[in-house]
């Protein structure tokens, strides 16, 4: 579901859809923390490697965001999905996030 490349970017490898909400959930917050532990307070998500998105997923997103929000750390977004990035304009959420 989620891999981290050596270079620390944490890469989701999964549908963000309703069916992994819960699994992408807790397998993402796992390795935000882990990724934290290693040091630095910013934390690179890559999505190039997502093929479904829905509201469900938005919702993971939101969760991974204060997950970090809490620890003081970053989330940085990289290679978000069209339909991510849609979905998050029209629930006026994409300011909470970085895009990149």
């Amino acid at each position: 579901m989620i891999r981290r490349d050596a270079d620390g970017c944490l890469r989701v490898e999964a549908p963000m859809t309703l069916a992994n909400a819960r699994p992408l959930l807790a397998t993402g917050e796992a390795a935000l923390q882990t990724a934290l532990r290693a040091g630095g307070k910013k934390c690179a998500l890559e999505f190039s490697g997502v093929a479904g998105v829905d509201s469900s997923g938005l919702a993971v997103l939101l969760a991974w965001q204060r997950f970090c929000r809490a620890r003081d750390a970053r989330l940085c977004l990289a290679g978000a999905p069209e339909n991510l990035r849609a979905l998050a304009d029209l629930y006026g959420l994409s300011p909470l996030f970085e895009w990149t």
